[in-house]
This record gives C-alpha cells, structure tokens and sequence, in this order.
C-alpha cells in the first residue's frame, strides 16, 4: 500500500490510477474562515460539488461568531449536514420570524448585518473530534460536541453532545451503546493514534484497525 498523503485533494487512487472524484480531503477543499479541519478527514458524496463548505454547513457565513471544528480522520458519509448556530432564530419573543434579515435596505449597516448573529439564544461551536464516523444523511445540529471515535447512523439527527466512542442513531440521537469497555476507551483517547506522524501511522495500519489495545500501544511512537 502507498503510504498516506494528507496534500491529496482526493484521498481514493485506484491502481490504475483513476482518482475517485465523490471522495476528497475536506481541508483541500474548504477554505472558510470560521471551519477548521483536521488531515485525512474525508467527505464521500456522491457528486461533485463546486462549494463544499456551503454543501456541509450551509448556515456558517464568514461573519458568523461561532465556528466548525473537525478533527482528524474523520469519514462523512454522503448527503451529511452541519447545521451551526448561525441558522437560529430567536425564540426570546412571540414571533420566530427573521424579520431583519427580510426587510435589508440601502440604509442597513455592516454593524446591523452583525448584529442579526447576536441572539440570545445563540449556541457556541459546533466541534467534532477525531476518527469520527458520520453516516448517509446525518444532521448535525448546532452547538454540539462529539467524541472521538463516534459512530453516527445513518440519517440521525444528533442534538446534544456525544460521548467518546460510543454509537448514537435515532432522531433525535440517543447513545445506542458504547464501543469499547471503559478502560479500552480512556487507552484509546491516550494513545491518541490521530496525532502520529503520517509514516508512523502508515506503517501500523493494522494496529490501529485492530482490537488489540496492546499492539497499539507497542505500535506508539517514542514521546
């Protein structure tokens, strides 16, 4: 096997040399100022498209006080959305209607544009951790965290935090069942395998694809 290249705009080369074009790199394709996204995270939609960034979280604009985190290894499966906090409406009166955002004119302000953020019931980032598995149709709504090494079902809606290495599906989400023991868990997020160099991590694949917390542990490279 070719070893890992987190440059690659997309990840999937077949032997001959065809690339898969619906699988790519999503921080070689996203260039926002409020997403941050770690190497080897992957989005594997089944079309093109011209505008990731809208397609993904399609409610995070560049003056948008909160942001998208992404950790590292993560795979997004086909159709996923990320709805952030930017999305909201207020709920603090009788109306939820977007009243300022519908009646713009030549005498709005940039200071009036930032202030249609300021809600108060706004939610904060929206962060994903790393080797994270989002499946087909999932939404992820805003102000959420999710662990490391979740597994999302397919077309889930996820509306509260989720705990490191467990199964969540439903809508709304609810914890199906952990991964690991919990021992196994707390190992896993020490060894911290996402953070490896990229040649250390292609050469112990199987290690980190394994069940064996001890070969992973051996694998690990010295501090």
């Amino acid at each position: 096997m070719r070893s890992l290249d987190p440059t690659q705009k997309y990840p999937m080369v077949l032997p001959d040399g065809t690339e898969v074009k619906t699988m790519v790199h999503l921080n070689q394709v996203i260039d926002h100022p409020r997403i941050a996204i770690g190497d080897f995270t992957y989005f594997g939609h089944l079309e093109e498209l011209d505008d990731y960034a809208a397609f993904l979280a399609p409610f995070l604009f560049a003056p948008s006080p909160e942001k998208l985190v992404i950790g590292k290894f993560c795979q997004i499966a086909h159709g996923v959305r990320i709805i952030t906090s930017s999305a909201n409406h207020d709920t603090s009166g009788f109306s939820t209607y977007p009243f300022p955002n519908v009646m713009l004119d030549q005498h709005t302000t940039g200071e009036d544009m930032l202030a249609m953020f300021d809600l108060p019931n706004r939610k904060g980032d929206t962060v994903i951790g790393n080797d994270v598995w989002i499946g087909m149709g999932a939404v992820i709504m805003p102000g959420v965290t999710i662990g490391d090494g979740v597994m999302v079902g397919a077309y889930s809606v996820v509306v509260k935090d989720v705990p490191a290495y467990s199964v969540v599906g439903g809508n709304p989400a609810k914890v199906l069942k952990q991964r690991f023991d919990e021992e196994t868990t707390e190992a896993l997020l020490e060894i911290a395998w996402w953070d490896w160099p990229a040649e250390v991590i292609s050469a112990n694949v199987s290690a980190i694809t394994g069940a064996n917390i001890e070969a992973l542990r051996a694998a690990q490279p010295a501090a």
